[in-house]
């Protein structure tokens, strides 16, 4: 077996518990939760296990926490012996290969409904940010350049009723849209299926084609999963179809958008500005991105708040408690049938 880099912050001496390894920073509450119950393997370094560590852990493990950036492909999980979950502290699973798991009989759960509300916070501080040149005005007064009001100092675009496009009205994109409400805006949504029209008129949207959605927009806002159908929605085609005022926001996820497309058109002026808390190859950055100022590039922090990733924690605590206890987890993932 491939010796571990990582320091083990907790292991139990006592060989009859169940062995619990987690693979990243996770909250003490739930970890203590765990610690009470489980032999706990955990990687506090702050640093990534590699492919091989963690092939190892799925060997060792009765349940596995992981992140979104853990690649659980069909190796790691062709590893375990006595692995029955693998839990995924976020509300995406697409790091998992979750058909490979389900052969395996290996649950596979993630942490839905619990951080909508804030992420659709860092949707609106990231909208209302880019509007109004935020960080870079914020930037200009650190530095000492501020000597006066200015007429033409950092001209942004106004929020309030101008039209909000959502694409993808789930959870998030609704908290999305119910906020826009009280900018008294116009809100036009795409998905796969349209919402009922009692939830569209509370939140005054209208259900749209994408492509009327692009070309009507001051703000466009991903809020999809990434799948087959959903990769690479947004391309350098579907960018020039927004106006030249508008802006676009991703919190979904980095590969629905082609960040190089996106690149060339804030260089080109094609539209205003963008922000994104996801990256194509997060956590890699696309060449040519910190050299602009009209994009705000903050590094995946949707779901951060004190209390939303204490909550988010003891979900998956919860979780492996009932993976373990042999009841069916409480947050299976779409796909995987129990």
């Amino acid at each position: 077996m491939e010796a571990s880099t990582h320091h083990e912050l907790f292991i139990s001496k006592d060989s009859m518990k169940p062995v619990v390894s987690i693979t990243h920073i996770f909250p003490d509450p739930a970890l203590n939760r765990l610690r009470e119950r489980f032999e706990v393997h955990y990687n506090d370094s702050g640093q990534s296990l590699s492919a091989g560590e963690l092939q190892n852990r799925a060997a060792e493990s009765d349940a596995m926490i992981t992140y979104l950036s853990d690649r659980i492909d069909s190796e790691v999980l062709g590893a375990a012996k006595n692995l029955k979950l693998v839990a995924n502290y976020g509300a995406g699973f697409n790091n998992i290969d979750v058909a490979r798991a389900r052969e395996k009989k290996i649950w596979v759960t993630n942490t839905p409904g619990v951080l909508h509300e804030t992420t659709a916070d860092l949707t609106w501080a990231l909208l209302l940010g880019i509007a109004r040149a935020i960080v870079p005005a914020d930037r200009y007064t650190r530095e000492g350049r501020f000597d006066g009001w200015q007429a033409k100092l950092f001209l942004g675009h106004d929020v309030y009723g101008k039209t909000l496009g959502v694409i993808g009205c789930g959870e998030i994109g609704r908290a999305v849209a119910r906020r826009a409400v009280g900018f008294n805006m116009n809100v036009l949504y795409c998905q796969r299926h349209r919402l009922p029209e009692a939830e569209e008129h509370r939140l005054n949207a209208t259900y749209v084609p994408l492509e009327q959605l692009l070309k009507e927009s001051d703000f466009v806002s991903l809020h999809v999963p990434l799948t087959e159908e959903t990769r690479y929605m947004i391309r350098a085609e579907q960018i020039a179809m927004m106006k030249p005022t508008a802006y676009l926001i991703n919190t979904a996820r980095g590969k629905v958008m082609d960040d190089r497309a996106l690149v060339e058109a804030l260089r080109q002026g094609t539209i205003a500005g963008a922000a994104l808390d996801v990256f194509e190859n997060e956590p890699e950055l696309t060449e040519g991105m910190t050299a602009l100022d009209n994009i705000l590039i903050p590094p995946h922090i949707g779901s951060a708040s004190h209390a939303t990733r204490d909550i988010m924690a003891n979900l998956v605590a919860d979780n492996v408690f009932d993976a373990l206890d042999g009841r069916t987890p409480r947050t299976l993932v779409p796909g995987w049938q129990a």
